[in-house]
């Protein structure tokens, strides 16, 4: 009888272990479970050029970058090769459940217009989305972003600079692909020149017609040469790892140049006069934590100087090549550009 006892006893111990929990863990029938916390899945696809071009690619990683490190984020990265491997990575993402992707690159516009409507439930955003269509601009649905820029007015503000530090009265533009996208940087910076030098020069070449445009360092030294050998005493380059060519021409001839979309100075320290920020990586980054925060918003988002989408670089490095009566012009520049007294136009003039 004893050993019915123990084991009726027993049996009873357990029961109450199994309902109301082990020691030193919560009890209570009705307590409620931990689930852990959902961690927010980001996909970068890369534009033309990939990883490691110094300028665009690297900014939009940079965001996400800092998105991993401050917000915790997850983060997975695509680099196509042409044509159809941009769509197959857009769709590799969503299918994967990842909670946003992110497209860098007007070139993506169309990939990511398709894609955005195949899956409703995703989050998208595009870097420099620009569809068109025969009614014009064709406004993203709610689950994309279209991610835009004022480069024209940053640009503005680098011709400024150039045309201000220019003996020859003479400066350059090399772009990439010939393209309305890198006409606004090539049509406000020949305003940027002309609003303090009238009589200035600007020499202008373009690398080609194709994406590859945009990742020919050669035709880029090639260009940057020719109008060297003109007089340009300084070129802004639009032309992604192009543009690394022109940096080389600039340290053979001991000219000065301007970077593009980030500081470039580590290419060419002591030859580059600035770069026109393009802020891509804190507009990916601001994204990104919308998204965590549940405050995602599809549609179109522009970017200028009034909030800080695009400016121009300015630290310890360039203080001697850019004096401080130089400064102080462009500076009143930016301020005549917020205030809407000087509007900066996105055509390029005859």
């Amino acid at each position: 009888m004893r050993w019915l006892l123990l084991l009726t006893g027993a049996l009873v111990a357990i029961n109450i272990l199994l309902v109301w929990g082990w020691p030193g863990r919560l009890a209570g029938p009705t307590a409620p479970s931990v689930q852990p916390a959902h961690r927010l899945r980001v996909g970068l696809v890369f534009d033309v050029g990939g990883r490691g071009d110094k300028s665009f690619n690297d900014a939009a990683f940079n965001g996400v970058d800092r998105a991993v490190r401050e917000l915790g984020v997850e983060a997975e990265y695509v680099e196509p090769g042409e044509g159809t491997d941009r769509e197959s990575g857009l769709r590799l993402l969503a299918a994967r459940g990842f909670d946003l992707i992110l497209g860098v690159g007007f070139v993506f516009s169309d990939d990511m217009l398709l894609v955005a409507g195949d899956y409703p439930d995703r989050h998208f955003a595009c870097v420099d989305y620009s569809k068109f269509d025969d009614h014009g601009f064709v406004m993203p649905p709610k689950n994309l972003v279209a991610l835009k820029f004022r480069e024209e007015e940053g640009s503005f503000l680098v011709g400024a600079l150039a045309a201000l530090t220019s003996p020859h009265h003479t400066v350059g533009f090399v772009g990439g692909m010939d393209i309305p996208l890198i006409h606004k940087f090539e049509a406000g910076y020949s305003q940027g020149v002309h609003a303090v030098c009238a009589d200035c020069r600007i020499l202008v070449g373009y690398a080609g017609t194709s994406s590859d445009a945009f990742k020919n360092p050669t035709k880029g030294k090639e260009l940057a040469l020719a109008q060297y050998a003109g007089d340009a005493d300084v070129i802004f380059q639009a032309a992604g790892s192009t543009g690394l060519g022109v940096f080389e021409a600039a340290r053979e001839r001991g000219r000065r140049a301007i970077g593009v979309d980030s500081d470039q100075w580590d290419e060419a320290p002591g030859f580059l006069l600035t770069s026109m920020l393009k802020q891509v990586d804190v507009s990916v980054f601001e994204v990104i934590r919308e998204l965590q925060a549940g405050r995602f918003s599809g549609g179109l988002r522009i970017f200028g100087l009034k909030d800080g989408g695009v400016d121009y670089a300015y630290d310890e490095p360039r203080r001697g090549m850019i004096p401080p009566a130089v400064r102080a012009r462009v500076e009143a520049l930016r301020q005549e550009i917020i205030a809407g007294r000087i509007t900066v136009s996105t055509e390029r003039t005859p």
